[in-house]
């Protein structure tokens, strides 16, 4: 029941903004860290980092944009979410340099502009 009501009133496509928003600050810091401090970079991007961050992603965005399309209908924010997780989850194949920050840095803001107009397209 409280679940349904979380569903209904968009609280998992905010929950996972502010996942997203977090996910941003990481990768942000991540290249500044890294940049400044090579012991605390190489800590910030440790793999497993990313690997769970990735899978509550995936979660987040299976739950949040799924039942969007079950509750409205609208395909658009759950095919926009799904090209920023893609983005996320190729970001992890490349080496950790500029281009593998830029790609995450765009996949998690493509995948909270999905997010928000779920959470729109649900009001």
């Amino acid at each position: 029941m409280l679940l349904q009501g979380a569903m209904r009133n968009g609280a998992i496509d905010r929950l996972a903004i502010g996942v997203s928003g977090l996910c941003l600050v990481h990768c942000i810091a991540s290249a500044v860290f890294l940049a400044v401090l090579a012991s605390a970079g190489g800590l910030l991007l440790d793999p497993m980092i990313h690997e769970v961050g990735m899978m509550f992603a995936l979660a987040l965005g299976v739950l949040g944009l799924g039942r969007g399309i079950l509750h409205h209908g609208f395909m658009l924010p759950a095919a926009i979410g799904s090209l920023g997780l893609g983005m996320m989850g190729g970001a992890l194949t490349l080496h950790h340099d500029g281009t593998a920050t830029l790609y995450s840095v765009a996949g998690v803001l493509i995948l909270a502009l999905g997010h928000d107009l779920n959470r729109r397209a649900v009001i």
